[in-house]
């Protein structure tokens, strides 16, 4: 095995001489309902391409973005990857996308190229070369389930999400350890992108009478489920795995006190780390650019990781690169983040909708 990567290693390193960029897909999406996180996305991967270039770049090669739009159709998006990966005209891939885009592209690389996945996600997956930098269920959506059993006395949740992998298996993490606290799960629905019933949403969540409310739906979804939710009057906790601060802003904010997201990274944490990337942040792309957020200050942290996996591994190969990835470190906005067993083990912050910004109040 060892005299197989070596021989794969050898060609890789005469490349590097000739000085050529080393060209990382950068999967974001730019339509479709999570189209309003792209913007912030490739901005924050433009950044750390930035930094990451000044320090030398990738292997000595200067890190050149390819963007593809992770929003369409999850089959289409991985055909295009699968054949830029197989041609040579993408050495990596780095990005944000829904789950079951991830998992289509996951299967069309096979391993050819390494994979940083930055958002959460419903856990499991691991494929050689991918790595995954979000928070799994447990991790991201159970402290905030507690928080609300303690705070409010939500024994009786409704759940409602999109219609695909990560809302269906986050569902299922809560709703076990929703029992666990002797809570119970009075209403679910899934909805297909695009197509949320409002009218029947509302009736069905009313007529279960809950205490509170799980979000997974994503994106525009997301956004226009709250809207009507406001419009109607309802007062029940609702907290999101999915909501940053452009779907605050899509929503026109939330003066509640009753509208919460769990994300790693709220550009209101004030730490030195996080307020380091703000001001880099306006620096490059200036006062008036999209809203930091946690799926484009993820963008960010993929792209530092792949670099940090490659120094490590001294390539891109990826047998060599899984070999070495655990214990791999960056240090971004949510402080240091380190790979074991191909993934981050870090906890979720709950922010608590106020106006246009969120609050962290766990």
């Amino acid at each position: 095995m060892a005299e197989a990567i070596t021989a794969v290693i050898e060609p890789l390193e005469a490349q590097l001489l000739q000085g050529v960029a080393l060209r990382v897909g950068l999967v974001v999406p730019i339509s479709g309902v999570l189209g309003l996180v792209g913007p912030c996305a490739i901005n924050c991967a433009v950044l750390a391409s930035d930094e990451v270039n000044i320090a030398g770049g990738i292997l000595g090669r200067p890190i050149e973005l390819v963007l593809l739009d992770g929003g369409r159709p999850a089959e289409q998006v991985a055909a295009e990857v699968g054949e830029l990966a197989r041609s040579g005209v993408i050495d990596a891939v780095v990005g944000t996308c829904g789950s079951d885009v991830r998992i289509a592209i996951v299967r069309a690389l096979a391993g050819g190229v390494p994979f940083v996945y930055a958002p959460p996600y419903e856990g499991g997956g691991k494929a050689p070369g991918v790595y995954f930098l979000g928070e799994t269920p447990d991790r991201q959506l159970k402290p905030g389930l507690d928080w609300l059993i303690e705070l409010r006395r939500a024994r009786r949740w409704f759940m409602l999400g999109n219609d695909y992998i990560w809302p269906r298996l986050v569902h299922g993490a809560a709703r076990r350890h929703l029992a666990a606290r002797g809570a119970t799960v009075v209403g679910e629905q899934y909805i297909p992108y695009g197509k949320l019933g409002l009218p029947q949403v509302m009736e069905q969540l009313v007529a279960s009478r809950p205490d509170a409310v799980l979000l997974s739906l994503i994106g525009s979804d997301l956004v226009s489920f709250n809207r009507a939710y406001t419009t109607a009057g309802l007062g029940y906790p609702r907290l999101c795995g999915a909501l940053e601060e452009h779907g605050l802003l899509g929503i026109g904010g939330d003066d509640t006190g009753e509208l919460y997201g769990a994300m790693g990274y709220f550009s209101s944490l004030v730490t030195d780390d996080s307020l380091s990337l703000g001001e880099r942040y306006t620096r490059r792309f200036g006062s008036n650019a999209p809203l930091l957020n946690g799926h484009g200050q993820g963008c960010y942290e993929a792209v530092l990781m792949l670099a940090a996996l490659a120094r490590r591994a001294g390539t891109l190969y990826v047998p060599a690169v899984d070999a070495v990835a655990d214990g791999t470190s960056i240090v971004t906005a949510r402080g240091r983040l380190t790979l074991q067993d191909h993934g981050v083990r870090r906890g979720a912050h709950i922010g608590r909708a106020d106006g246009l910004d969120f609050d962290i109040v766990r």
